[in-house]
């Protein structure tokens, strides 16, 4: 992890890709699944959601805020194991940002939370409801934390594109109802299969 002062975390591994947002004018981080970013910089923070949910966490007072992705609440694998302990995890997602925010000032009392995605868009899992599940582990554990949720956007059956401003709180959100090809829905059900048999070796806007 950086040290304070420092804006982004470094964790080796699925490092998320940092690039200037031409439309926006300012430096952007996209958010894959199993990633989180924290800043305190005047930057986006981009991802697209299927069932995957994320939680975008700010501390107004501190100037600091960040995003997570993650595919499952929990794994179903010994809580010990390194690859239960990964950003992947809701559990474990939730609580390296919260970490990674009060290394870089932020207070949990005065943290408020944006929570989106968890839509039903893997078919095949619809019996699992994964994206239910989503959004009921990030409701229920922002709730166990108190920590505010001041603007939700779950559940639902379409994709949606996340811009997050963590300077100002601003979100915006697209929801994607015509898929053109099916990389979303691709990419998260083979991420759901990854995770299922790895062995161990201020505003929302809603845009169209």
């Amino acid at each position: 992890m950086s040290g304070p002062g420092n804006s982004e975390n470094k964790r080796g591994e699925n490092y998320p890709v940092r690039y200037f947002d031409r439309h926006f004018g300012i430096e952007a981080a996209k958010i894959l699944p199993g990633e989180y970013f924290a800043t305190d910089k005047n930057m986006v923070l981009v991802t697209v959601l299927g069932s995957c949910v994320t939680a975008c966490l700010r501390d107004p007072r501190a100037g600091v805020g960040g995003m997570n992705h993650f595919m499952l609440p929990r794994s179903e694998q010994d809580p010990t194991n390194p690859i239960s302990m990964s950003a992947r995890y809701g559990t474990f997602a939730m609580e390296i940002l919260i970490n990674q925010l009060q290394k870089m000032g932020a207070r949990r009392e005065n943290m408020e939370a944006k929570v989106f995605g968890g839509g039903n868009v893997l078919r095949g899992f619809t019996a699992n409801s994964i994206g239910e599940a989503n959004a009921n582990f990030v409701t229920e554990y922002l709730h166990n934390e108190r920590i505010k949720i001041v603007a939700e956007d779950l559940l639902g059956v379409h994709p949606r594109k996340l811009y997050f401003f963590p300077a100002t709180g601003r979100v915006l959100v697209k929801k994607i109802k015509e898929l053109h090809n099916h990389t979303i829905v691709e990419r998260e059900s083979e991420y759901n299969l990854r995770l299922r048999n790895v062995v161990v070796g201020g505003d929302v806007e809603i845009f169209k």
